[in-house]
């Protein structure tokens, strides 16, 4: 009877062990520590360009506070919604994240089918910076000034090509409504991204750009392109010379492409508050700010919920300018 009773003992202990175990092992799952391997940040524009540079600029500051690496995974194309569908049907486990740009708040008025859903399969983590956009010409156009650029316009009326970084992208956009603000026309050509566009207008096969400023420097600076006015409500103090668009006949006008940080929905609160931090602490780094400011980038940071709210505003601008346009991708 002794024996028995000390192996019933036994046995107990081994059961109460084993659920013990059961128990402990998902938490102990649970509190694996993030990250514990490199982090694929999604860039749904082509190497190179402008929203490019920033993302691996900040990705290389955020990579070193988080101590994992950042691999920059370009997929580019259709207005920037091959690579936010790549990452809303990814796993929310904070491995894979979205550099995203205003793109994001145009496609669903510009598309009646998107394979995501903006609203419910992404949630913001952070804004993090804007970038003006430059009104640039091929470097043989005859206009030095907006005044001119509008008065060649009329005169070749039709025969005047301008590209952007893609349909609907925010470069189109600011492009058609200045053409539509002063009643001109002109032949949209659309890109893969601002690289290959400002390619093309370098060489002289298109006529001109509206395209981000930060972009187009280095063309400017070698001469390829002519500077004839900036977007924003002041001058940039980069190029103190050159006036903008509203002062320069167009009243109001002011375009920007603002850039933003997204991960898939269901990413873990925590993880994306790591993540914000993370992210607005590269915004105010020295020398993350000094090389935004030679591109002519201005940092912005937010919280995740301002993030949001400042997201469903732009997707309700967004809409009521397209349908003023009549711009259609579908």
């Amino acid at each position: 009877m002794t024996n028995d009773r000390n192996t019933v003992r036994i046995w107990r202990a081994l059961g109460i062990a084993a659920i013990a175990g059961a128990g402990l092992q998902p938490a102990a799952w649970a509190q694996t520590p993030w990250p514990s391997k490199a982090i694929t940040m999604v860039v749904p524009f082509p190497p190179g360009g402008p929203t490019d540079i920033v993302a691996r600029l900040l990705a290389q500051n955020i990579a070193q506070q988080l101590g994992q690496g950042i691999v920059i995974d370009n997929k580019p194309g259709a207005n920037g919604n091959i690579g936010n569908a790549a990452v809303a049907k990814a796993a929310p486990d904070g491995y894979t994240v979205l550099y995203n740009t205003s793109s994001i708040a145009l496609s669903p008025a510009l598309y009646k089918k998107l394979s995501y859903d903006v609203h419910k399969e992404l949630a913001p983590v952070a804004l993090t910076a804007v970038v003006p956009l430059a009104l640039v010409t091929r470097q043989d156009l005859p206009a030095k000034n907006v005044q001119e650029f509008f008065a060649y316009l009329k005169a070749q009326r039709g025969k005047v090509s301008y590209g952007s970084a893609g349909n609907g992208n925010v470069t189109h956009l600011a492009a058609f409504q200045m053409l539509h603000a002063a009643q001109l026309e002109a032949t949209h050509i659309p890109y893969k991204g601002s690289a290959p566009a400002d390619l093309a207008l370098a060489s002289g096969q298109l006529d001109f750009l509206t395209d981000t400023i930060n972009s187009v420097i280095p063309f400017i600076k070698s001469k390829h392109m002519n500077l004839l006015a900036v977007t924003t409500s002041e001058r940039m103090s980069l190029f103190p010379d050159v006036p903008t668009l509203a002062e320069s006949g167009l009243r109001g006008f002011e375009a920007g492409a603002w850039q933003g940080i997204m991960v898939p929905a269901g990413t873990p609160p925590e993880i994306i508050a790591r993540l914000n931090t993370a992210v607005n602490r590269a915004l105010k780094n020295p020398e993350v700010l000094a090389k935004l400011a030679q591109q002519g980038t201005e940092a912005l940071g937010s919280t995740a919920d301002e993030y949001g709210v400042y997201l469903q505003k732009e997707l309700k601008r967004w809409k009521e300018v397209v349908a003023v346009t009549g711009v259609s991708l579908d």
